[in-house]
């Protein structure tokens, strides 16, 4: 209940309940955007812009969803808007011309020795097609129709790019494991 009146009192333009607001979200937000981005001040800059979307756009919230929920939204489709924009935009790959992909083979694991940083440095180092996907399907949770209308791309596009990103990914943390540098 007090997040609710937090909120209405953003509404009505309370500066001190937006402060408060962003303090209790900006962190969450920045990794969230942190994970879109390859820069911590590209990914500042997304968190301030979303804020900004949604305190421009409170009135539409509903608290159908946490707040949380829906400014997470925010930001992520504002890391894709500004991913876009610098034109790393996502070639879309034709389905006729993609290779026939086993789906049934839902293999993640990796090695014990394996790192969690070392995941996250091998999903940065991948191409952007690549590290969208299996960062919307990995670490945000989304299935692949709802990265196919996040990212406007068929869902044989995200299916592909998700295990194509996922042999790189292997292939990476298998360099890492042996020794060599990615």
């Amino acid at each position: 209940m007090f997040q609710l009146e937090i909120i209405e009192k953003c509404k009505a333009n309370n500066r001190q309940a937006q402060m408060q607001l962003y303090n209790q979200y900006c962190q969450g937000m920045y990794i969230v955007a942190r994970r879109f981005v390859k820069h911590d001040a590209e990914a500042e800059d997304i968190v301030q812009d979303a804020f900004i979307k949604a305190f421009s756009k409170l009135d539409q919230y509903q608290a159908e969803v946490t707040f949380g929920a829906w400014l997470k939204r925010i930001v992520i489709n504002t890391s894709i808007d500004m991913l876009k924009a610098q034109k790393h935009q996502q070639v879309e790959l034709e389905a006729a011309h993609l290779n026939v992909v086993d789906w049934g083979n839902d293999n993640w694991l990796v090695d014990d020795t394996v790192e969690v940083v070392d995941v996250k440095d091998a999903i940065s180092s991948l191409a952007d097609k690549y590290r969208l996907v299996l960062t919307l399907y990995l670490l945000e949770g989304y299935d692949h129709q709802e990265i196919s209308d996040i990212l406007n791309i068929t869902e044989v596009s995200s299916r592909t790019q998700l295990y194509r990103g996922k042999l790189q990914l292997q292939e990476l943390l298998k360099q890492k494991k042996n020794g060599t540098r990615y």
